[in-house]
């Protein structure tokens, strides 16, 4: 506690905001990653105290919302069958498909089960033998190593009736990719912090060393992002481009190498598909032939939707940052967290729930 009292002392926090202030003098995009940033952000009213030369741009870091319409629609049929209990993280509950949600269907007799963990999808497949358990297997690299442990349980302890639809997805290429679209024209980066947990500064090299770009490993405080901002600034001023950590206090060079481990024992790369951005090479996980049986696509010979993106939703857009809710016409209309149009209305983490919460805020 004293440390969090430290870390949002109003004084320090003045003190943050008028050094980026007086360094923010020609226009600069910065791309803040993760959706726990993207909210950190509007909670603390950083963007309304910003001097207008800094644009900051919310990224890709909603696991909800870059999980593509077609693998809602995939989980959907699921629920309908009579031989499989579907199990899943709360916020995809709600995340609407082409026609109807996981919500839906639980209501309408669908086996759709909320679980805090995919262990607990394990458990409940050693309980319910009868039944094909489904776990939705979603996120970035902060959840991929407790999926890869719900294999490794299943696999040891001989539970044939559990597998995973996986869309996990990996950070750094997708950074690459945003990059490389000129049309949004990134100048610095606040890297995910929960991410860098997992893997670390290193990974992040390329941004530097091939493009140019800065970026800025942060925590989640007022003090911790300004300082992001800062030093951001700072290295374009200088023409500096490296990778910095400011979140030494949890994140490391190498990262965690024991969860690292435990993901590459079970996952091997793959390329993914993304909501709005289409299939990125080298950004997803797929589990290793070792551990195939465990692929609720084959096991249960699924036939995987087709993409039908929402008319008129521009959620793919705000994901890549080239537009923000405010843009969209269905954005606190048509569209609000009570009845989600699009994915980034649907989690916390997303964009237009964070708009839309903060609305007061929103520029």
């Amino acid at each position: 506690m004293k440390y969090l009292n430290q870390m949002r002392d109003i004084n320090l926090i003045k003190g943050m905001l008028e050094k980026v202030v007086l360094k923010s003098k020609t226009q600069v995009n910065i791309m803040e990653v993760c959706g726990t940033h993207t909210m950190a952000i509007f909670k603390s009213g950083i963007r309304e105290l910003l001097p207008p030369t800094i644009k900051l741009i919310s990224g890709p870091g909603c696991p909800v919302c870059v999980t593509p319409q077609s693998y809602i629609d995939t989980a959907i049929m699921l629920s309908k069958r009579k031989d499989v209990i579907i199990t899943t993280f709360g916020d995809m509950m709600r995340v609407p498909g082409s026609e109807s949600s996981l919500q839906r269907e639980k209501a309408l007799g669908g086996n759709v089960k909320v679980v805090f963990s995919p262990l607990d999808a394990v458990r409940i497949a050693k309980e319910n033998p009868q039944y094909n358990v489904v776990f939705l297997a979603i996120g970035f690299e902060t959840t991929a190593p407790t999926v890869a442990l719900s294999i490794e349980m299943a696999y040891k302890e001989n539970i044939k009736n559990y597998s995973i639809l996986s869309s996990i997805k990996t950070m750094p290429n997708t950074m690459k990719a945003l990059v490389v679209d000129e049309e949004i024209n990134i100048n610095g980066f606040i890297c995910p912090g929960h991410v860098s947990t997992i893997i670390g500064e290193k990974p992040y090299g390329f941004l530097a060393k091939d493009y140019n770009i800065p970026a800025v490993i942060a925590g989640f405080e007022t003090v911790d992002i300004l300082m992001a901002l800062y030093s951001l600034l700072e290295m374009l001023e200088n023409g500096e481009y490296k990778v910095k950590n400011h979140y030494s206090r949890l994140v490391s060079y190498e990262g965690n190498k024991k969860a690292q481990e435990i993901i590459n024992n079970v996952f091997e790369t793959s390329d993914s598909n993304w909501r709005g951005i289409g299939k990125v090479e080298g950004t997803g996980l797929q589990l290793r032939n070792k551990y195939k049986d465990f692929n609720a696509v084959v096991k249960l010979d699924i036939v995987e939707a087709q993409e039908k993106p929402i008319k008129g939703c521009i959620c793919g857009d705000i994901i890549k940052g080239k537009n923000n809710p405010l843009d969209c016409p269905y954005f606190a209309k048509t569209c609000t967290p009570i009845n989600p149009i699009g994915a980034c209305m649907v989690s916390e983490e997303g964009t237009c729930a964070a708009y839309y919460k903060y609305r007061g805020s929103s520029t």
